[in-house]
């Protein structure tokens, strides 16, 4: 009996690679491929310590990406913090990005029901606290959703910076072309944003079929006039290559 994904190329856009996902697309017959369409690097200013010391009087620090987190802890270890005395609490969007803080030795106390920014503005003022003093560590590409639909003002903090890896565009040109229909899994609207750019006057939208994580992410796909056949509830990768394995399993067995 073929498994679910027996001989299918699925392709990994995040800017972080993730093994499990890669090999649990292995486990379910597929050809994993990871061409990260973004690249992350951690900003570093002058300021940092000074920043530091500022970001431990805050009620609530709030990380929307696993990428925050590892610039964050990236700042701590660098300017020889042997602890970072913070007495407030953490907001996290996100499974990967709560357990990668988890990791790192912080308490996470809130996460959204649903692992999205537009949910979680309108479920941290319930438990935030009145007129909390909020720190949202971001990327220099991070939309306004926080600032512009929290009830309360909050500080922001650019950690990190987000920028178009194009390194990857010819030989990502050559594997849709050369692959039948390959899956192409988005994570964020700035991968999609640099797909649209790059690659798709190449190769066009048809070529590929397309998963994603997120209602924005797939609003952003939506937009480009492409459709969006993979769309989990859960917001989490490992849940987008279920959502694959359920469809194409299903498929299997109605050839």
């Amino acid at each position: 009996m073929l498994k679910p994904l027996h001989e299918k190329t699925v392709v990994v856009t995040g800017s972080s690679k993730t093994s499990a996902v890669l090999s649990r697309i292995e486990q379910l017959g597929g050809v994993a491929e990871f061409y990260p369409l973004i690249k992350t690097t951690e900003k570093i200013l002058p300021d940092d310590p000074v920043k530091l010391d500022q970001a431990q009087t805050f009620d609530w620090l709030i990380f929307t990406s696993q990428n925050a987190v590892e610039a964050f802890c990236k700042k701590i270890k660098r300017c020889e913090l042997k602890r970072f005395e913070f007495g407030g609490k953490i907001a996290s969007v996100g499974s990967k990005t709560a357990e990668l803080l988890i990791e790192n030795n912080f308490d996470v106390n809130f996460t959204p029901s649903v692992y999205s920014a537009d949910v979680f503005v309108n479920e941290f003022p319930l438990i935030a606290g009145h007129n909390p003093r909020c720190l949202f560590l971001r990327g220099n590409k991070a939309k306004d959703t926080l600032k512009n639909g929290l009830p309360f003002e909050i500080a922001e903090w650019t950690v990190y910076d987000t920028s178009e890896n194009l390194s990857i565009v010819e030989p990502f040109v050559q594997l849709i072309r050369s692959r039948k229909q390959p899956i192409i899994i988005f994570a964020s609207p700035s991968a999609v944003d640099v797909f649209a750019k790059n690659i798709a006057p190449i190769v066009g939208w048809q070529k590929a079929t397309y998963a994603c994580i997120g209602h924005i992410t797939a609003a952003r796909i939506e937009h480009y006039g492409a459709q969006v056949t993979y769309q989990p509830s859960n917001y989490t990768m490992l849940e987008v290559i279920e959502e694959i394995r359920m469809r194409e399993g299903i498929r299997h067995e109605r050839t």
